[in-house]
């Protein structure tokens, strides 16, 4: 199984927020220490240890990102998420709707940082390890 196999393998397992770092800790395993996602279409660019760079294609028809970033909504919606109440194409679709164009992991660090079209942070968020 080639790597990107394996990360969309790792991925087709999320079905909500509340799987997120279970998928992180999966990830990191195969090498990976950061990536980005981008809301536009859910194509993801992986970064690994070595700092190749390997890029997911599209997942989903391409959503329009607002021209304006609703923080405090997002951050509701983001909870609800985690809370396993929305998967993961709902929150795509809320996270355009709010103005998020990416979001950006770092297993270094072990954040998750959502950023608006004008490359601003709207929410830096520390990953829970898993139990």
């Amino acid at each position: 199984m080639t790597m990107l196999e394996q990360l969309k393998t790792a991925h087709a397992k999320v079905k909500s927020g509340a799987d997120f770092p279970k998928y992180i800790q999966e990830i990191h395993q195969l090498g990976i220490i950061k990536y980005q996602t981008y809301v536009t279409d859910g194509h993801t660019a992986f970064t690994g240890k070595d700092s190749n760079e390997l890029l997911s294609g599209p997942k989903y028809s391409p959503l329009t990102i607002a021209a304006s970033s609703d923080k405090i909504q997002f951050q509701k919606d983001l909870k609800e998420h985690q809370q396993g109440k929305t998967d993961y194409q709902t929150f795509c679709q809320i996270s355009a709707q709010l103005g998020v164009e990416k979001w950006v992991v770092d297993m270094e660090k072990m954040t998750c940082t959502y950023y608006d079209k004008s490359g601003n942070e709207m929410l830096v968020e520390t990953i829970p390890s898993v139990k």
